[in-house]
């Protein structure tokens, strides 16, 4: 009997140090676990976002991987951007400047916006040192200056093709969250044009109306899907004369050409810093007698700058800003 008595005292000893053994490994397997979560969190913070920190946008058929949270935009390049940026107010961390400056029509924007370059001409070292979320550039770019900027961070070649206003304006609303923004632009955009057209379309239905842009003292002329052609054309529905139908691009057109249209309205775009070694070519061109002899200038229906001339045209910025100056100018004649 006192044998039995010391054989149960003994096992449950040895029940008590096998216990204590348990929770000393379990204690060892949580302080290496423990250290394991300290070792990923300080991974993620070293490596900056996670896979679940990022997301996809898409854009004219391609697909691009932005932070989930964007906060700074850099544009480079496209100035279509940069009215995008205008209309839906957003301010850029960088944006173009010209001649080192912004021009006067982003001064709404650009209060904290440091330059990434000129036009065609994109500061690399700054954009590196800014160290921006996402790039918005150009198509007009060449494929080693996307490249480039590729190496920085995520770079969007914006189209500056007039027919891709829309898309242009959604990208931009749906990095910087203001697609409800830009979904109203549309629709007050699309009210307008029915209102105009509804205006004009009797009274200008065999008329000829065109735009033009003086560059360095030339006269510019452009397809009818690109600069405030589109609204004119595509929008409005006015017809569209033969010289502007074989315009491939921008392109120089001579007084004499031009007046073969013999428009009954035009729209002229002068800028000075597009004409600097020529700041007269506007005053010489109302002085030619070719030019007065047009029926636009006989019956005082050329209107200049009735947009920004630094305006690009085919912009939600520049289509609302014209269809304005449409409605005031070709209604009431």
């Amino acid at each position: 009997m006192q044998k039995n008595k010391y054989a149960g005292i003994f096992l449950f000893i040895i029940l008590i140090f096998s216990l204590a053994a348990c929770g000393s490994n379990q204690e060892e397997v949580d302080g290496e676990s423990s250290n394991e979560n300290e070792e990923s969190t300080e991974t993620t913070e070293a490596t900056g976002q996670t896979e679940e920190q990022k997301e996809s946008v898409q854009y004219l058929g391609e697909e691009y991987t932005v932070p989930a949270e964007v906060e700074d935009i850099a544009i480079t390049g496209s100035m279509e951007s940069m009215e995008d940026a205008l209309v839906l107010g957003v301010e850029p961390a960088a944006g173009i400047t010209t001649g080192g400056t912004f021009p006067e029509m982003f001064s709404d924007i650009t209060g904290s916006t440091v330059s990434s370059g000129e036009k065609q001409q994109p500061d690399m070292e700054g954009l590196l040192e800014l160290e921006p979320d996402v790039i918005l550039s150009s198509t007009k770019f060449p494929e080693e200056v996307q490249d480039n900027l590729n190496k920085i961070t995520t770079t969007i070649p914006i189209s500056h093709i007039s027919a891709d206003w829309k898309e242009n304006l959604q990208l931009l609303a749906s990095l910087t969250g203001k697609q409800d923004e830009a979904d109203k632009i549309l629709e007050d955009y699309e009210e307008g044009v029915a209102k105009v057209k509804d205006e004009i379309s009797d009274s200008l239905e065999n008329q000829t109306v065109v735009t033009a842009r003086i560059r360095g003292g030339d006269i510019m002329v452009y397809p009818e899907d690109i600069f405030f052609n589109s609204s004119l054309y595509s929008d409005l529905g006015l017809k569209v004369p033969e010289q502007i139908k074989n315009a491939e691009t921008q392109e120089v057109i001579s007084l004499e050409k031009f007046s073969e249209m013999n428009p009954d309205y035009i729209f002229v775009q002068f800028a000075e810093t597009e004409n600097a070694d020529q700041p007269e070519a506007l005053d010489d061109l109302e002085d030619n007698p070719i030019w007065n002899s047009m029926n636009a200038v006989q019956h005082d229906r050329v209107f200049v700058n009735v947009v920004d001339p630094v305006a690009q045209g085919g912009t939600a910025w520049s289509k609302m800003k014209f269809l304005e100056a449409a409605e005031e100018k070709l209604s009431n004649q």
